[in-house]
């Protein structure tokens, strides 16, 4: 008997030791669609980080506004009912409204650039943000998500601000868009993702802007006619996370982490800069419009009007942006 008991104790401890000391499962909430780059980060990311874990953190993602809009989303991890979400860096401007500056148009170079003024670990901006986000509001950003330049669509030919002349215009519910859309000679009319296609296609708002990949995954092509390629803002995404679920893990988890989101970053670039050809094309063979340079698009008209417009209200950005235009 004592032999016997002996044995089963000890496969016991075996099964003890070969099993995570510590194991956390997160919620991992995000409001894109099926088919944006940012959807397929959050699913790849999520698997990356089980297998880099040995099984120690699991990521259970809901994608597409499961868990609430972006408000819902970042209030449930800053209270630590959802653990991790991403979205726009502007989402968590009502913590630290600086944040916002990570997405403010016309201040990155290209999309290399926008990765490596938004690294966590090496961004003189970002870490001074950091460290308020974590202070004041309980949440910290340990990745980011390149999703490409976004765009303009509209039911009408755009070429510069005055062809948006008082025309109700979808802006992020954010302050930063709706001085941006402000500035593009618009009228600002926040509207949640969600309910973006039924907007346009009732009529409460003519257009909108976007990554390429969203307008194809969102179908916006069946309520929009034309896209001005204004490449107005690099369109970087935050992956935050919910600061006292982050201190419960060890260092070495936290490492490991933040390689998978750090590399999978590095990814989303590349499929962002590898699919933009190819959905210009695919918007081109649904009937959409596209509007270049070449065809008249006055991007230096847009950049002046938004700039001025963003400079006049928020003048705290400044010295964010030179520290960002400085990152090589």
């Amino acid at each position: 008997m004592f032999i016997k008991t002996g044995r089963l104790l000890a496969v016991a401890a075996m099964t003890l030791t070969a099993m995570p000391a510590f194991a956390q499962d997160l919620r991992y909430a995000h409001v894109g669609a099926e088919g944006d780059i940012q959807t397929r980060y959050a699913e790849e990311a999520a698997a990356d980080i089980n297998e880099a874990t040995g099984g120690e953190v699991t990521v259970q993602v809901f994608p597409a506004s499961q868990l609430g809009g972006v408000s819902e989303m970042v209030g449930g991890v800053q209270m630590g009912s959802i653990q991790m979400g991403h979205h726009d860096f502007a989402s968590l401007a009502q913590m630290v409204p600086d944040v916002s500056v990570f997405n403010a148009p016309f201040i990155y170079r290209d999309g290399a650039h926008a990765l490596a003024a938004t690294d966590p670990a090496t961004s003189p901006a970002l870490q001074q943000i950091n460290e308020q986000l974590v202070e004041q509001g309980g949440v910290r950003i340990i990745g980011r998500i390149y999703r490409g330049a976004r765009h303009i669509s509209s039911n009408f030919e755009v070429k510069s601000p005055d062809d948006l002349a008082g025309k109700p215009f979808r802006a992020v519910p954010l302050d930063l868009w709706v001085s941006m859309v402000t500035g593009f000679g618009a009228t600002p009319t926040p509207v949640e993702v969600a309910e973006l296609p039924t907007a346009l296609m009732t009529g409460l708002v003519v257009g909108q802007e976007n990554p390429l990949t969203m307008i194809t995954s969102n179908s916006l092509h069946e309520v929009q006619s034309h896209v001005a390629m204004t490449g107005h803002m690099q369109s970087v995404l935050a992956v935050f996370i919910n600061e006292s679920v982050w201190q419960d893990l060890s260092e070495e988890t936290r490492a490991q982490i933040t390689d998978v989101l750090d590399a999978k970053a590095e990814e989303s670039l590349v499929w962002a800069q590898e699919s933009e050809a190819e959905l210009v094309a695919e918007l081109q063979d649904k009937g959409m419009t596209v509007v270049t340079e070449e065809d008249g698009l006055d991007i230096d008209a847009f950049r002046e009007r938004v700039l001025a417009q963003i400079n006049g209200d928020f003048p705290s950005y400044q010295p964010y942006i030179e520290q960002i235009m400085a990152i090589e």
